[in-house]
């Protein structure tokens, strides 16, 4: 495309799961815009249906649930078929549930590991053997801040986005130089899983004042802006970058705690 930033793209195939909404959708239209032939992998078909309407041919929906081996597997197979072999993926898919260690049930546990860390590891498993074959790939895992710290009550959740780092050194290590695999970390994003998170609290609006004001930046990300790094890590300007894990969080726990800053 004549206005695009990352020509290298333009004619592979991506896949994108959590494409339908929030990040996920954010990085399917950037793809997309790039040329990028694209396969949104996502439970929600009725949002996946609704986004590749939007985009014409260059988007593609694949319903399944990524933790479950056989539909990863099914699908990677159409995907190859449909689109030509994936050099691209984007492990996006994620949720979250509140709980201790005490509160939370292991169905809970096993849903959260299973759709955080484990899809990541099925997906992983079945677009590297495209990689290999093509020559090259990249992969990007979005994994979070709470990767290296964690609120009260997310013991799955931290547990599955610290996870997240672990594989993807793993992957960077198994498959180079062919394939380059990295990690984004993003702080609190303006995506529908927080605002569905959020009108849970007796004050939502004040829940997300408090989101917004514990970054640097005095704001929440918008999910582009996370698409933006995911682009440049999938690209060849990021050729030179793999096995690493890149916090995008608006200064979230960089400053001390208890100190104040000047206005």
């Amino acid at each position: 495309m004549s206005d695009s930033i990352y020509p290298d793209l333009c004619g592979t195939t991506a896949v994108v799961t959590g494409g339908a909404k929030g990040i996920g959708e954010s990085c399917v239209r950037a793809l997309v815009h790039e040329g990028v032939r694209v396969a949104i992998l996502d439970l929600d078909a009725e949002a996946g249906e609704k986004l590749a309407g939007s985009l014409g041919d260059g988007a593609h929906v694949y319903t399944i649930d990524v933790s479950n081996s056989a539909q990863v597997s099914e699908a990677f197979a159409q995907v190859a078929g449909d689109l030509g072999p994936p050099t691209l993926l984007v492990n996006n898919a994620g949720i979250c549930v509140y709980g201790t260690v005490t509160e939370t049930s292991e169905q809970e546990w096993d849903r959260v590991i299973g759709v955080n860390l484990k899809s990541q590891f099925l997906c992983a498993k079945e677009v590297v053997p495209h990689m290999e074959a093509t020559g090259h790939g990249a992969i990007v895992n979005v994994a979070s801040v709470q990767s290296f710290m964690s609120q009260a009550r997310v013991a799955a959740y931290s547990a599955s986005k610290t996870g997240i780092l672990g594989l993807t050194r793993a992957i960077a290590v198994d498959h180079a130089p062919k394939i380059r695999c990295n990690a984004v970390c993003p702080g609190t994003v303006d995506t529908p899983m927080l605002a569905d998170a959020i009108k849970e609290s007796p004050d939502p609006q004040a829940v997300l004042q408090e989101c917004h004001d514990m970054h640097l930046t005095g704001r929440i990300a918008k999910p582009e802006e996370i698409a933006n790094l995911v682009l440049f890590l999938l690209s060849d300007k990021a050729a030179f970058v793999t096995g690493q894990a890149y916090r995008i969080d608006g200064g979230l726990g960089v400053e001390i705690a208890g100190s104040k800053r000047d206005e």
